[in-house]
């Protein structure tokens, strides 16, 4: 009778998957001992023993291991409808559409019913405290019922946002203004030169000069708003400098945002930020307005002024409410694109807000004004196309 301890024919092929040798390393040899024994088959006849063997393993070697060819993948298991991507796809599609027809829509409703309230109540520091008020509670609602995660604030991330609020705050305040005096179109047509502002703030604080190509950019916008200025029906030199100081406080919290910037560890996705902007504003705002306007929000004053109640308060509710949305979708977008596409989604944005209170209000508009509106908001469109051309480097 027989007995192998081990045996290994030397064209052996072992099935080892995704092994292979290097030939750059070393030669390791790797010895397989055989042995046999002497003994008696089953047929009584006797078996010659062989000697012990050994097989050296290099990378020159003639015996190499040779993978198994992968199995075929089984067809349940990888089976994916063509389908499935160009659904997902199609719905992304449709998802951002929705998210900037809301953005859209709840612009031109906001400037509608705010400019409706502005024209009948001459308080616009109490407007916008109004609005962060609506802003605030739906804030603190969204917080307390967990709809948006609560987040955590430190000291040290208050007092780097509180500029941000404060020059937000002046933002909105000074667009109220610039709207209870001149046409929502007109406001929108100077609103537009904000990149201009936005090339001369970071030059001066960041040092980021532009190209020329940005520079080419500007000439159209400053041109058609001031084209649009001259034949502007509704020009008022207090909606037009308040419009233009919107400009600048805008522009500087977009400075400041780079130059006061939280931690990395504390840092926060835009939504949470801006809730937390609207609440500090309304906290900033609110003294300001009793100090300067008074209490003037309440019914018995509205009614001794000969003002709808009812449908002050209503206006002003859902002007608040579109404010509060339109900024939120904002954000949201901004979260799915990148700033190029949002900020050209920004100028459409404009052009949809001018139109469409030039019809609502039936704002008259020369040809000439309309010349110059449309210049400038080309020029918006053509700074938003060239500012992510970079200048060459020169060579020394």
């Amino acid at each position: 009778m027989q007995s192998a301890a081990f045996t290994l024919s030397p064209s052996l092929s072992l099935p080892l998957r995704n092994y292979s040798l290097n030939a750059s390393r070393p030669s390791l040899p790797l010895r397989l001992f055989a042995k046999h024994t002497e003994g008696v088959n089953s047929n009584g006849a006797s078996s010659t023993s062989f000697l012990r063997r050994s097989w050296t393993l290099s990378p020159s070697s003639s015996f190499k291991f040779r993978p198994l060819p992968p199995s075929p993948p089984r067809a349940a298991e990888n089976a994916v409808p063509d389908s499935a991507p160009a659904e997902n796809s199609l719905f992304k599609t449709l998802e951002l559409g929705a998210l900037f027809g809301l953005w859209y829509l709840f612009n031109i409703y906001f400037n509608i019913y705010n400019k409706q309230v502005l024209k009948a109540f001459h308080y616009p520091v109490t407007v916008t405290v109004v609005q962060f008020a609506v802003g605030t509670v739906l804030v603190a609602i969204m917080w307390g019922l967990n709809l948006y995660k609560r987040p955590k604030i430190s000291g040290a991330m208050l007092g780097a946002i509180l500029p941000l609020a404060a020059v937000h705050t002046l933002g909105n305040l000074f667009t109220n203004m610039s709207l209870g005096k001149v046409a929502v179109s007109f406001t929108h047509t100077i609103k537009a030169m904000e990149p201009f502002f936005s090339v001369i703030l970071s030059a001066m604080f960041l040092g980021e000069f532009p190209t020329p190509w940005v520079v080419g950019s500007l000439v159209p916008i400053v041109g058609g708003v001031a084209l649009a200025s001259v034949t502007e029906a509704s020009f008022n030199w207090a909606g037009f400098w308040s419009a233009m100081a919107s400009n600048v406080t805008n522009q500087s919290r977009n400075v400041l945002s780079k130059k006061a910037m939280v931690k990395k560890e504390d840092s926060m996705d835009n939504i949470t930020l801006f809730s937390i902007i609207t609440v500090m504003s309304f906290f900033l705002l609110a003294p300001v307005a009793v100090f300067t306007e008074g209490v003037k929000f309440t019914p018995a004053y509205l009614q001794s002024a000969g003002l709808n109640v009812k449908q002050l308060y209503v206006r002003s509710l859902l002007a608040a409410l579109c404010f509060h949305a339109y900024q939120q979708v904002s954000y949201m977008i901004l979260q799915r694109v990148s700033p190029v596409t949002h900020s050209v989604g920004n100028c459409v944005k404009r052009v949809v807000v001018i139109v469409s209170s030039v019809i609502f209000f039936q704002t008259p508009v020369s040809p000439v004004n309309a010349f110059g509106t449309a210049i400038a908001l080309a020029g918006v469109f053509l700074y938003s196309r060239v500012k992510r051309i970079k200048s060459k480097p020169k060579s020394a």
